[in-house]
């Protein structure tokens, strides 16, 4: 009898096997729909010792993003930039040229090997030009960096706090599909903004002011591809200056956006290859997956049974 309940539990324990692995064996071979699931940032991230106590009271341009669209588009994104955000708060033109800074030079790479991997990048900004400064008296400034994601990658909040802690970040948050385990098919972009906080007395400097930052970033499950290799393009960073006025009311900031049109062109396009399955392999590793389960599984059936044969003929020899 004790035999008999062996053999049953090990062809029970067959079954739930199989049961457990096929469905998943056919998400493998065919993508489903793009996930609708938007995270948000984490409140951990938020730095306590904010230099944005005296801002407006939208601290991250993205959060103000995600509170108007689900997902992340670029189309949705210009038109938030250029119709939604408070722009010219300080009785001058933050449009005009000749009144904010520019975006002398920005080199961008990525650094490692594998699936994690840093996105550097190297800036310089123009000073603020003198007729901003003399009509204007700034308490505290910081460089907003905004790095719109590809789909594709994503960047880990957990390690990101982790970084904030150490002191390498000032203030940085993620925001857009923060889910770590979706494969690229099924995930939404992602975002990530950075703070840093400069001296406004250094808006001066004829030289320009230089910045430079490392993005921790990681490769999801990258969807079937015939050439065995998934493209993620990477686009420019968007960079934002903003400034608490000393003679205004508390919560008024002026905001510039630092323009860096011809970046792309001075430095290229940065191209994460990521190595994918291919579709013509599929049905291989669908035939060697299954034949391994049933395998183990045939293995684990037949140690059970020798098991209890053994058992039985050791009980027979003491009696």
């Amino acid at each position: 009898m004790e035999n008999h309940g062996n053999v049953l539990s090990s062809f029970c324990l067959l079954m739930t096997i199989f049961v457990i692995i096929i469905p998943h064996l056919g998400c493998c071979i065919e993508s489903s729909s793009v996930s609708s699931k938007v995270g948000t940032s984490d409140s951990n991230l938020d730095s306590k010792n904010s230099y944005n106590s005296s801002f407006c009271a939208a601290k991250y341009i993205m959060k103000s993003y995600h509170e108007r669209y689900e997902q992340l588009h670029d189309s949705h994104y210009k038109d938030f930039i250029e119709q939604v955000l408070p722009f010219g708060m300080c009785d001058i033109q933050s449009d005009d040229p000749n009144l904010v800074p520019s975006l002398l030079s920005i080199e961008r790479k990525l650094i490692g090997e594998g699936s994690h991997r840093h996105l550097s990048s190297s800036m310089r900004i123009s000073n603020l030009p003198a007729v901003s400064i003399a009509n204007i008296s700034y308490d505290s400034c910081g460089l907003i960096f905004i790095e719109r994601l590809p789909n594709g990658v994503f960047a880990d909040p957990f390690e990101l706090q982790h970084l904030l802690q150490r002191g390498v970040f000032n203030d940085i948050a993620v925001f857009g599909d923060t889910n770590l385990e979706s494969p690229s098919f099924l995930s939404n972009r992602s975002s990530v903004e950075v703070h840093m906080v400069i001296n406004p007395d250094i808006l001066s400097d004829k030289n320009g002011i230089d910045f430079k930052l490392k993005i921790p970033l990681h490769a999801r499950y990258a969807p079937l591809d015939e050439s065995g290799y998934s493209r993620v393009v990477f686009g420019k960073p968007d960079l934002f200056l903003r400034c608490s006025v000393g003679k205004t009311s508390l919560n008024q900031s002026c905001l510039y956006v630092i323009a860096n049109n011809d970046s792309e062109s001075r430095y290229g396009t940065i191209v994460w290859k990521q190595p994918s399955g291919m579709k013509a392999h599929s049905g291989v590793v669908y035939v060697f997956t299954f034949v391994s389960a049933f395998l183990a599984a045939l293995v684990i059936m037949l140690t059970s049974i020798f098991h209890s044969t053994s058992s039985m003929c050791k009980s027979s020899k003491q009696s």
